[in-house]
């Protein structure tokens, strides 16, 4: 049974998702006093709703949250991100309870890459150092021998000798992007991530053409066409610290536009414009981010539901991968 299959199981045994909340609740106010309560620790990811990021203890990308999740002295981590992640901090903290607002906050990334098939995937590609983006479930973890986030990407690559083939895993735009970065051949698993693919290329040309001085800034989850066209690549911190640095004064973002609330705080004299995408809305949001909310954040602080379990071999097999890019990080002297 998966990590997920578990946690569901367990909300339909209690109930969980059947309770109201008082409507005339101050949720800011009574999810401070829970930390405490709890001696809590709210961790949250760029991509969450801004009232989510502006009450989170730590905001940040995947390498800042699995440092800050590996370091915590609190006894409960509530994870407002989606399910890889609080999955991650699990597997670095086993002894303390790690909490997720909506189980069904998942990743399509991901989901496109089923440890069952990698492992057969992995299995006709002998001798090869599995290198797994860390936005990939659990059980995949236990098949990798390094993790990656897009911060540390490049520097676990240069850090695997030249002659050792590589595969990487799961998502096939970053590791193109590694493969021009780093000049290294290696072999991708194709999958992807819905909100980086989606970016429409014609309409991000028109908007650079109607705000000529803007730069284009993108993450590396994007096409090579989008990427193509960009001034900077970047993680989303990278991109953050960008907008900060840079004298630009607009920008146009290849990314979830849930880090344009950090871009807008850290920066409220620049204009920052979400890159469109190729559908009818106007910007670029995960739904699985966004399914979670400050109720859903409240509730599960409140009852403690639902809480990630892992199977310990799980914890055993998976941690290594994960203990292995935090030491690499830090010897290059990486942070979120």
């Amino acid at each position: 049974m998966t990590s997920l299959a578990i946690a569901e199981k367990q909300l339909a045994d209690t109930g969980f998702l059947d309770v109201d909340i008082d409507p005339t609740l101050d949720l800011f106010e009574e999810i401070q006093k829970l930390k405490k309560e709890k001696n809590a620790i709210i961790l949250a990811h760029y991509y969450q709703e801004s009232e989510i990021q502006d009450i989170a203890d730590y905001i940040g990308d995947s390498l800042g949250l699995s440092q800050k999740a590996a370091s915590t002295d609190a006894d409960m981590i509530v994870f407002a991100g989606v399910h890889f992640m609080a999955e991650t901090a699990k597997m670095l903290s086993p002894h303390k309870k790690v909490l997720l607002p909506d189980l069904k906050a998942g990743c399509s990334l991901a989901d496109s890459c089923p440890a069952p098939l990698f492992r057969q995937f992995k299995e006709k590609h002998p001798g090869h150092v599995v290198v797994s983006y860390i936005n990939c479930t659990a059980e995949l973890k236990t098949l990798t021998d390094i993790c990656c986030t897009s911060t540390n990407a490049v520097q676990i690559i240069e850090s695997i000798p030249k002659d050792q083939p590589i595969i990487f895993a799961p998502d096939i735009n970053l590791g193109r992007y590694l493969v021009k970065k780093t000049g290294r051949d290696m072999v991708l698993w194709n999958g992807s991530c819905m909100v980086h693919e989606i970016f429409s290329l014609e309409k991000i040309t028109k908007l650079k053409q109607r705000h000529p001085n803007a730069k284009f800034i993108a993450h590396p989850e994007c096409e090579t066409k989008v990427l193509d066209l960009a001034d900077f690549i970047g993680s989303t911190t990278g991109l953050l610290k960008y907008t900060i640095n840079n004298e630009a004064t607009e920008f146009i973002v290849a990314t979830e536009s849930g880090i344009l609330h950090q871009m807008e705080k850290a920066s409220p004299h620049k204009t920052f414009i979400p890159a469109p995408p190729n559908n009818a809305c106007a910007c670029n949001e995960c739904p699985h981010m966004k399914r979670n909310t400050l109720e859903k954040l409240y509730v599960c602080m409140k009852y403690e539901q639902p809480e990630i379990i892992l199977p310990q071999w799980v914890i055993d097999e998976g941690r290594a991968c994960i203990d292995r890019m935090l030491d690499i990080s830090a010897k290059a002297g990486l942070v979120g």
